[in-house]
């Protein structure tokens, strides 16, 4: 007596989440984690590609979103900005066997008109802050990497152009963090390359992640999407006539990405 199959046709479940290794943890993290949790500003704008984009760059740089080493920034209909958080470069800097220390400081103009460059932040009264520096060392090298940076050009500024509230806030702490991710760039290219910070794009980095420490639920989906389903072999039936194939709507470009991006079908 042949047995019936009873077992339905399952469809294959389609994952919407990516999975890699970041400093020796693993990270889970979906599309839908990204714009609930991980967009600086208008987070219903933010594209599919866009999506698609942040998370490659965090899975092919190592980064942890949930450690705030990577955010989205977004406004309007400009592109989105992929932002890569300084505590990030220092961290990659300080694992590497090779790095041997960095200086950094400001260059400020004094009231009798002569440029000093200074270690730190300070700058007196009546100085005027011009821009920032920074000098790594890396062992195996002749020479230093110094870059240094005028204020002018990094500095975030409103449609009126006043500067935003960070730099008008610490602008000495800003322009030398600038300095300080651009000379880690220079010195550590493939290490760090394709990275950038917040503040080189002149855009605010406190409006942005108000986060979870790692985040159980969202950082690890649901154990059903993890592993297979248990299904016994079913006893093989006669072939049948094959049926004409219903017709799917035709999926739009961002659906096409996503897919690609995914592996799903």
């Amino acid at each position: 007596m042949a047995v019936q199959n009873r077992l339905a046709p399952q469809q294959a479940q389609k994952r919407d989440f990516v999975e890699y290794v970041a400093n020796g943890e693993k990270v889970k993290i979906s599309m839908s984690d990204v714009k609930n949790y991980l967009v600086s500003g208008d987070k219903d704008r933010v594209t599919t590609k866009e999506v698609v984009m942040f998370l490659n760059l965090c899975r092919f740089a190592g980064l942890n979103p949930w450690l705030k080493e990577a955010y989205i920034i977004k406004y309007g209909n400009e592109p989105a900005t992929l932002v890569t958080g300084k505590e990030a470069f220092m961290k990659r800097a300080d694992a590497n066997p090779e790095y041997e220390g960095m200086e950094s400081g400001i260059v400020v103009m004094t009231e009798d008109g002569a440029v000093t460059y200074r270690v730190g932040t300070i700058i007196l009264q009546g100085e005027q802050l011009i821009g920032g520096w920074a000098e790594v060392w890396r062992r195996g090298r002749s020479h230093s990497c110094r870059v240094e940076v005028s204020f002018d050009e990094y500095a975030g500024r409103k449609k009126d152009g006043s500067l935003n509230s960070q730099w008008a806030k610490k602008p000495a702490t800003m322009i030398r963090k600038v300095a300080q991710v651009q000379a880690l760039r220079e010195t550590f290219p493939v290490m760090l390359g394709g990275m950038y910070a917040a503040e080189e794009t002149g855009t605010q980095e406190e409006a942005v992640l108000d986060i979870p420490e790692q985040p159980q639920e969202l950082a690890q989906p649901p154990q059903e999407q993890l592993e297979a389903p248990k299904v016994e072999i079913p006893t093989p039936e006669p072939p049948k006539p094959q049926e004409k194939p219903e017709s799917k709507p035709q999926a739009s470009p961002q659906s096409d990405i996503a897919a690609a991006f995914f592996g799903n079908q």
